[in-house]
C-alpha cells in the first residue's frame, strides 16, 4: 500500500506545527503549506514544504498540482490556515472583514474544490476543516472570526452530502481554547478568565486535536460524515 498524503493548511503557525510534528511521527508523507513564516520540520523524502497564498485559487491549483507531482495522490486535507484580526463590529473594517473571510473561509473552499477531484478519482479522501467555539457561541469583538468559522460549519455539511458516494468524508472540528496558537494574543486577564469559563478549568492540549483527526482519517472512520465534532473542555455543548 502507498503511503497515505497528508496537506496542512498553515503549518507553521502553532496548531499547526503541532498537528505536522505528531503526523511526522505516523506513516504519512506530509505537505507542509505556509505563507509568510516556514514550517518547524525540515523538508525531506516525506515531508514536503510548499509556499502560497491560499486566497488566490491560481496558487491553489499550484499547490495542489505539485502535490499530484511529488506524490502522485492526495488523501487527507486538514484545513489549518486561520487568522484572526478582532475588534468590534461597528469599528470592523471593511479590509479586515473581506482578509478574514478570504483567509479563514474561502480559502478551505478553494482547496476543497482543487483537491475533491483526485480524492474522487481514488474514491476515497478525508476532509478535516478547522473551526471554532467561537462560530458556534460567538464571542464580543470577533464578528469576521465568528462568522468565517460558522461558514465551514455549514460549508463542511454541504461536502458531506455532495461527496456520500465518493468514498470521502468531511468533517469539522470545532475547537475551544488551546495552550498553542492564536492564544498568545490574548492578555493574561482574559486568558485568565477563559479558563474559568471552561468547565476542566484548563486550556487543551494539542494532542487532543491530532488525536481526533487520527480517529476521523482512520478507514474505519468511514461511517461519520458532516459532523462537527466539539473539542473544547466542555466549554460548548
Amino acid at each position: 500500500m502507498e503511503k497515505k498524503v497528508m496537506l496542512i493548511t498553515g503549518a507553521s503557525g502553532g496548531l499547526g506545527s503541532s498537528i505536522a510534528e505528531y503526523f511526522s511521527t505516523k506513516d504519512y508523507n506530509l505537505v507542509l503549506h505556509h505563507n509568510t513564516n516556514s514550517p518547524l520540520l525540515e523538508a525531506d523524502d516525506q515531508i514536503m514544504h510548499y509556499q502560497a497564498d491560499l486566497t488566490n485559487e491560481s496558487e491553489v491549483e499550484n499547490l495542489i498540482e505539485a502535490i499530484l507531482i511529488r506524490f502522485g495522490r492526495l488523501d487527507i486535507v486538514v484545513n489549518n490556515a486561520g487568522i484572526s484580526e478582532s475588534n468590534i463590529s461597528w469599528k470592523t473594517t471593511l479590509d479586515s472583514w473581506e482578509k478574514t473571510i478570504s483567509t479563514n473561509l474561502t480559502a478551505p473552499f478553494l482547496v476543497c474544490k482543487h483537491s475533491i477531484p483526485t480524492m474522487r478519482s481514488q474514491q476515497f479522501g478525508r476532509i478535516i476543516n478547522i473551526s471554532s467555539v467561537v462560530g458556534q457561541a460567538g464571542f464580543i469583538g470577533t464578528s469576521a472570526y465568528t462568522a468565517s468559522k460558522a461558514g465551514l460549519i455549514g460549508l463542511t455539511k454541504t461536502l458531506s452530502k455532495e461527496l456520500s458516494t465518493s468514498g470521502i468524508t468531511a468533517n469539522n472540528l470545532a475547537l475551544g481554547y488551546f495552550n498553542r496558537g492564536m492564544i498568545r494574543d490574548v492578555p493574561d486577564d482574559m486568558r485568565k478568565a477563559i479558563e474559568e469559563d471552561i468547565p476542566l478549568k484548563r486550556l487543551g492540549e494539542p494532542k487532543a486535536i491530532c488525536n481526533t483527526i487520527e480517529y476521523l482519517i482512520n478507514d474505519g472512520s468511514d461511517y461519520i460524515t458532516g459532523q462537527t465534532i466539539n473539542v473544547n473542555g466542555g466549554l460548548y455543548t
